[in-house]
């Protein structure tokens, strides 16, 4: 279980609260106006944002003072972070190894991690020479190859088509399910929250609220998310 604690959170002017704990397994969307504090909540759980108070827990043990490195943490930013002097497959190998020296092992590794989402025959490949979604499954295959338990996601997906994002969508709940990770996924799209989340948490007015049922609280929405909705 993932546990933020009495989080406060303070930057340069910005101050955000949060106080809730996602399940094993979950998956969670966070939604909320542009500069309301979504991805720096994920910078908090994943280490690159130290609380001013509070605590981050993970399975109740308290990983607040951890550096990213070490953290149970999977991260996917909104540009891939993909290396474009490396093919493929070595960005994908760089998720479990930084010298990509890999044993036979690894290697068989990272090869089934391309082939699970779709990219078989595609290691030689450099960023350059792929489609934007075929670059989110490159990232998709580094997460796979980490193993790590948690999962979070900053809009990856928002530069790709209607038709592409939900494929790629599909395609992030089966590997979360397949891995028996917890996911927390950032986007301005209620659709993808009710694509891929059983739960959502509203980020609005320096606060998190949640996570609640995406269903309940999108057919019935608080006031300050139906201004978000525009309804």
């Amino acid at each position: 279980m993932l546990t933020l604690d009495g989080l406060q959170i303070q930057l340069d002017g910005f101050e955000m609260a949060a106080d809730f704990s996602v399940d094993p397994g979950a998956k969670v969307a966070i939604i909320g106006p542009s500069g309301a504090g979504k991805s720096t909540l994920l910078n908090a759980i994943a280490g690159f944002v130290t609380p001013a108070t509070g605590r981050v827990l993970w399975q109740e043990r308290d990983i607040t003072s951890d550096d990213p490195g070490v953290r149970p943490v999977s991260m996917v930013f909104q540009d891939n972070n993909l290396f474009p002097h490396m093919t493929a497959f070595q960005n994908v190998a760089i998720g479990i190894r930084p010298s990509m020296r890999l044993n036979t092992d690894e290697q068989a590794r990272v090869t089934k991690a391309l082939d699970r989402v779709g990219l078989a025959g595609m290691g030689h490949r450099k960023p350059g020479a792929l489609s934007g979604g075929q670059q989110s499954r490159v990232v998709l295959a580094r997460v796979l190859v980490q193993g790590r338990p948690l999962v979070l996601l900053d809009e990856p997906f928002s530069a790709l088509g209607p038709a592409l994002r939900e494929e790629m969508l599909d395609l992030v709940a089966g590997l979360i399910v397949d891995a028996g990770a917890t996911l927390l996924m950032v986007t301005h799209d209620p659709e993808d929250a009710l694509r891929i989340a059983g739960q959502t948490i509203f980020v609005d007015s320096a606060a998190a609220i949640g996570p609640e049922d995406t269903k309940k609280l999108l057919s019935n929405p608080p006031a300050a998310m139906r201004a978000y909705l525009g309804r």
